[in-house]
């Protein structure tokens, strides 16, 4: 009876085959050490998904409820937790910030500086000031400022490219901010984190009257002697409702009629006017 042997294995394929099993083996231990080291996750939940803008909006604001979750291993940390809520609003395309200087008796635009894709509102809110929280490095990587050129993530990923010109002088960005927290559009909140208990916060977006439309992004970050733990990425929509959605879809689409209508309602009004003060 004839049996069949094995073909021998060449040394060659051996160390290839051994070279394989090495690396898988690796691969599974770093997927055991990240498992290990996410200790901490986040839970965050809003009190509203979706804001109505109607003709009477004065403004509103939404909760951000969140709640450290750790598993059997992780060990109640001594210093305790601290979070920042980022929000992010409608993005503009490109913002033309112009400085005006003296000429004799008038003052003209004498030099600009075009900052790209930047969020519309911004909201920063944290359990302590900003300086406390973390190290200047580690909010430059967050993009935890209000300064555009660091704030604006690319919506591609954490660590996009930021598209701003970065050869700006920093004052035009400082009065962008500047022009910004006036409007009401961009603020830091300090204290705008509350933990209730050690593991549970909440933390309240105000959305004021000139908030534009669109959607919203909010960002938690979890820290904890200044170290990042944990991220959570959630979205709400601010959206207008009734008259005011059908006028703003209507002058979007029919930019020239709704001008040419304008126009048409400003002489009727302004006629009227004119008829009832009238003096004889």
């Amino acid at each position: 009876m004839h049996h069949d042997r094995p073909a021998p294995i060449r040394p060659g394929a051996a160390a290839r085959l051994l070279h394989g099993l090495a690396a898988a083996l690796a691969a599974l231990v770093a997927l055991a050490a990240a498992d290990t080291a996410r200790g901490e996750g986040l839970v965050i939940s809003l009190s509203n998904h979706q804001v109505m803008i109607t003709s009477n909006y004065t403004g509103s604001q939404i909760t951000v409820f969140g709640a450290v979750q750790r598993d059997e291993q992780t060990i109640a940390r001594t210093t305790g937790y601290d979070a920042a809520v980022i929000v992010r609003g409608p993005r503009v395309d490109a913002v033309t910030v112009r400085r005006k200087e003296r000429l004799g008796p008038i003052w003209i635009n004498r030099s600009q500086q075009t900052f790209m894709d930047i969020p519309r509102y911004l909201a920063i809110l944290s359990s302590r000031p900003l300086d406390e929280l973390t190290s200047e490095i580690m909010r430059m990587r967050l993009h935890l400022d209000l300064d555009p050129t660091i704030a604006s993530r690319s919506e591609s990923g954490e660590s996009g490219a930021l598209l701003y010109p970065r050869d700006a002088p920093p004052e035009y960005a400082e009065a962008l901010v500047r022009l910004r927290m006036q409007e009401g559009q961009y603020f830091e909140i300090g204290r705008g984190v509350t933990f209730i208990t050690p593991t549970i916060f909440r933390a309240a977006i105000p959305l004021p009257a000139g908030a534009p439309p669109g959607n919203y992004e909010v960002e938690t970050l979890l820290f904890s002697d200044g170290v990042q733990l944990s991220r959570d990425i959630t979205n709400f929509e601010l959206v207008k409702t009734g008259f005011e959605q059908r006028v703003a879809v209507w002058a979007e689409t029919r930019a020239a009629a709704y001008g040419f209508l304008t126009v048409l309602m400003a002489i009727f009004f302004g006629w009227i006017a004119s008829v009832i003060f009238r003096r004889d």
